[in-house]
């Protein structure tokens, strides 16, 4: 979304700096190319004007910001600023003429063009292959900017209802030659940056553009050009949250790679392609998660029967003779091996530990099964064949709080019996440590 709202914005140089021939390129390089390549074509005249209403428009919003109560303030600035361009344009028509203006404007509707729908010919199959890959990319398109100010707002997005509204919308708009439409990025950014707070401001829209096509087209003819480019960015800034990307970064930073895949990606490439990339990113976080799971050893809270990681619980302290681990994830054909792997890396660890440190013998191995939430046959698999290593190696395997599917499936398979399952590692530990006879 920063990515598109930049873009966006670059687009409305062209309008802010009176450009005539301008790129229909939407990419970063191409945009700020084309604006250095016409600096012959800027327009002074244009330049202050701009620049005057964005800082104000700039301003206002920011007012708005901080006291929420003067919205209304935000909310009227673009209106104003389209009525008080467009006199001031009127007034000095004869003395500047470096400012582009939208000119004449046809009044009325489309008229309708259901006689203009054809079912076959010889573009049948382009318009439909056009047509799956546009409507993917507008529903795409629309459910990304309707979550984005959701989340604003807080409120659900419903994925199914966007996608009938927007079907539903272009079956209508076809009938009359609209161009193909979906939820409107700047227009939404427009909408909420008014104070827009329910759906009624779209029947309200609705209404003024009808008055407006039929009986106020002439009263825009002066209406400068500039001020659309200025309201439009003025209305998509406030969707670069930097703050967000900051906040990425420290919570998770796969996450932040994707942001900022997904945000250079929209720069320097498309939008389509930038959106593909975070996913492709994101797709290989998950495959990450689930072929590397995490791995604890756990320790004992002094004074307590608790047990916790000790790399994360300073306080946590091991219990002699046992190796407590925790696995933090489900047991699939996909990370089975690496887990038997990793357990069994643990345990050599272990052992070499206790033999620097001359502590007791490793003799038991509890796994905390509390957040595998589903094993498969691999998994079970893999179970079966740690506790066979184990065994060569005298060294007891014990498993704790397996929940029910995964309890269900091994003992549908008898790889434990029920002296091998207990429902803490506390209990796992003081009942193991209680059958042991004392060494002489």
């Amino acid at each position: 979304m920063a990515g598109a709202a930049i873009i966006v914005s670059l687009q409305q140089l062209k309008g802010l700096l009176g450009i005539v021939h301008f790129t229909t390129k939407m990419q970063l390089i191409p945009v700020l190319t084309s604006v250095f390549h016409h600096t012959k074509e800027w327009s002074w005249e244009t330049i202050v004007m701009g620049f005057s209403f964005l800082l104000l428009l700039l301003t206002t919003r920011h007012i708005s910001m901080k006291k929420p109560k003067l919205f209304w303030i935000s909310a009227a600035a673009p209106l104003t600023s389209v009525i008080f361009s467009t006199l001031l344009v009127f007034l000095i028509k004869s003395k500047v003429h470096g400012i582009s203006i939208i000119g004449h404007l046809q009044k009325g509707l489309n008229p309708t063009s259901t006689n203009m729908l054809y079912f076959n010919g010889q573009f049948l199959a382009l318009a439909i292959k056009t047509g799956i890959v546009t409507g993917i990319l507008s529903l795409t398109e629309g459910i990304a900017v309707g979550r984005t100010f959701a989340s604003l707002k807080n409120y659900q997005v419903d994925g199914n209802k966007e996608m009938m509204a927007i079907g539903l919308m272009n079956m209508a708009s076809s009938c009359t030659s609209c161009y193909v439409t979906t939820g409107s990025f700047s227009r939404s950014a427009v909408n909420y940056n008014a104070g827009a707070q329910t759906a009624v401001s779209n029947i309200v829209l609705a209404g003024t553009v009808l008055v407006t096509l039929l009986f106020l087209m002439p009263l825009f003819y002066y209406t400068p050009n500039v001020i659309l480019a200025a309201i439009i960015i003025t209305a998509v800034i406030g969707l670069i949250d930097y703050k967000a990307a900051y906040k990425l970064w420290k919570v998770d930073k796969l996450d932040f790679l994707a942001c900022i895949c997904s945000f250079f990606g929209v720069l320097f490439i498309s939008v389509p392609l930038g959106l593909g990339i975070a996913v492709g990113v994101s797709v290989f976080k998950i495959l990450l998660h689930v072929t590397r799971p995490n791995t604890l050893v756990l320790g004992n809270i002094p004074a307590t029967q608790i047990y916790q990681s000790l790399n994360r619980y300073k306080e946590a302290s091991r219990v002699p003779s046992f190796l407590i681990l925790a696995i933090e994830s489900p047991i699939y054909f996909a990370n089975s091996t690496y887990l038997q792997e990793r357990l069994l890396r643990w345990v050599r660890e272990e052992e070499e530990r206790i033999k620097a440190n001359h502590e007791s013998t490793l003799k038991c191995i509890i796994i905390d099964m509390t957040s595998v939430t589903a094993i498969d046959t691999s998994g079970i698999d893999m179970v079966c064949e740690l506790k066979k290593m184990l065994d060569k190696r005298s060294l007891e395997l014990v498993l704790v709080n397996p929940v029910g599917s995964v309890m269900e499936k091994m003992h549908r398979s008898n790889i434990l019996g029920t002296n091998s399952l207990f429902l803490t590692v506390g209990e796992a530990v003081a009942d193991i440590s209680a059958s042991w006879k004392p060494q002489p």
